[in-house]
């Protein structure tokens, strides 16, 4: 921050925002985590000290064949620092190279293939030794059907190759979600390699909809135990969560047992995460959290909810996203334009009657949220004006014009802006 210019995510280089002057900005970060001396030291003190597990080396005496998922390119996870040293381990313990698959927990995502898929994995060697495949949630034949929850009835499908492999591990990042607490560790197995049908059962407006779906949450909250109630249903899986820093930069890693070494990820970072603000801004200024997430408008959706509660009703939320690969899915697109064509109202009362949404609609639903609330403006450079019509919200040539606008609207100088977008969760602490 220099003097009214605060740099956010925006791309791969970041945006320098622009304040009108008198604006009173209030920067929301997350808390300074110390790095890690040691990547690679931390990592293998990780395997050789799990949590709620034998060491990865035991863990893999005697199996046969081994399953690892990665996340797909929406998340910046590190896999370049342990995929290799996690292979390794196994093969060293017994497990042949050709027995081991790496699985792109895709959901209902596309694939990543060619050079994406080797920025995506991050180690030449890992994808010249081991098969490395997409997930892909439409093709049944796939998947391996393992009946229904027996809380709400989620009919639950799960990849094949990670359901039948002898050693399952799952990988990722753990950080905010808005709708299933935190990201990684069980919810890289449903949705990450779910089938269809349980990815859109997630999506319906009856876990939508829900008050405790939120970011932060895991008490009660429908999601996170629909996917605890799948993983123990699969039965042992084991995961290695990684957390970091703005810079992108490992601060924190586990491995063991699935559901107590996110448990533990998550205690890590909560803190860090959650920043009590103590009070609403009728100005909000926000990113899609730059490259990786920043690809898409579907990914942008993101950014405008995790706010919201320290949005004043009646306020202005600004978000800037690059877009760079343009809107996302034709599903996506189908919804947002029925959206504009039939209304927030009218477009919401033709989810809540469904049990299973239409592919990628919920993300449309989940901006419902900020629109309720107030106005969202988006700065974009990526989205051609067909795109930027369906976005349903207003689409400003300019941020330092539309937070000069917005402030000269509200009579209020104060401005909240969250340089990290989604990736910091304000909360509206008044005790």
């Amino acid at each position: 921050m220099t003097g009214n210019r605060i740099e956010i995510a925006f791309g791969r280089k970041g945006i320098e925002v622009e304040l009108p002057d008198g604006a009173q900005p209030v920067v929301i970060r997350k808390a300074v985590l110390p790095k890690l001396p040691d990547n690679a030291a931390a990592i293998r003190q990780a395997f050789d000290t799990p949590i709620d597990a034998k060491p990865l080396r035991e863990l893999a005496k005697g199996r046969e064949s081994a399953c690892i998922l990665i996340c797909d390119i929406t998340r910046p996870v590190p896999n370049a620092l342990f995929l290799r040293p996690m292979i390794e381990t196994m093969t060293e313990a017994g497990i042949p190279l050709e027995r081991i698959t790496v699985l792109v927990a895709t959901g209902l995502h596309r694939p990543n293939e060619g050079e994406e898929l080797a920025e995506l994995v991050g180690d030449p060697w890992v994808l010249e030794h081991v098969r490395v495949v997409n997930h892909f949630a439409r093709v049944e034949a796939d998947h391996v059907d393992l009946g229904r929850t027996g809380t709400r009835g989620t009919p639950v499908t799960i990849d094949r190759r990670f359901v039948e492999a002898d050693l399952r591990i799952a990988t990722g990042l753990v950080e905010p979600h808005f709708m299933a607490g935190w990201s990684g560790g069980r919810k890289v197995v449903a949705p990450g390699v779910a089938g269809h049908e349980t990815i859109r059962t997630f999506h319906s407006a009856r876990f939508m909809e829900d008050p405790l779906a939120v970011q932060c949450n895991l008490a009660g909250n429908p999601l996170h135990e629909e996917q605890l109630e799948i993983v123990r249903t699969i039965g042992e899986i084991y995961a290695l969560n990684t957390v970091l820093d703005e810079d992108r930069d490992l601060v924190h890693v586990t491995f063991g047992e699935v559901i107590a070494s996110h448990l533990a990820a998550v205690s890590h970072i909560e803190k860090a995460t959650r920043i009590a603000v103590g009070r609403r801004f009728k100005t909000v200024v926000t990113s899609s959290a730059g490259y990786p997430l920043d690809k898409t408008y579907y990914q942008t959706v993101k950014g405008m909810v995790t706010p919201l509660d320290i949005l004043e009703p009646g306020g202005t939320l600004i978000i800037a996203s690059e877009c760079s690969e343009g809107f996302g899915s034709h599903e996506f697109r189908d919804a947002q334009s029925r959206l504009v064509e039939l209304g927030p109202e009218r477009f919401l009362a033709t989810l809540t009657a469904k049990s299973l949404a239409e592919i990628d609609e919920w993300q449309t639903e989940m901006q419902l949220k900020p629109m309720r609330l107030g106005k969202v403006q988006l700065y974009t450079t990526g989205l051609d004006a067909e795109e930027r019509r369906i976005t349903g919200v207003e689409i400003v040539p300019s941020l330092a014009e539309a937070i000069a606008a917005s402030v000269a609207r509200h009579g209020d100088p104060a401005v909240a802006v969250i340089p990290e977008g989604p990736y910091v969760i304000p909360v509206r602490d008044e005790a």
